[in-house]
Order: C-alpha cells, then structure tokens, then sequence
C-alpha cells in the first residue's frame, strides 16, 4: 500500500491511497470489499481517534 499525501485544493492535505496487487487481479467483487474494508480502518477509524 502507497500513501500520497498532495495538498489540498483549499488548503491544508489530502489523503490518497493505492493499493498494489499481485496478478492475476482480484475480481470486482473483491476490489470493492477491499477498498471499503480499507476506507474503514483509514478513513473511519482515524477520525474516531481524533474524536470527530
């Protein structure tokens, strides 16, 4: 996994990440499972940290 952290448009930083793979690639099904499961423990559980 790769993070990017870009500035912000208005400011500030914004977060991106790229998950990388083995071939062959995963089904469809999977990358969606995959990218909620990890938007959860990024995006969702950071913010529960800082209380917000």
């Amino acid at each position: 996994m790769q993070f990017d952290l870009p500035p912000g448009a208005r400011g500030g930083t914004d977060l991106r990440w790229t998950l990388f793979v083995q071939p062959p690639a995963p089904s469809i099904s999977t990358i969606g499972h995959m990218r909620k499961r990890i938007n959860t423990l990024i995006n969702a559980n950071l913010r529960y940290t800082f209380g917000q």
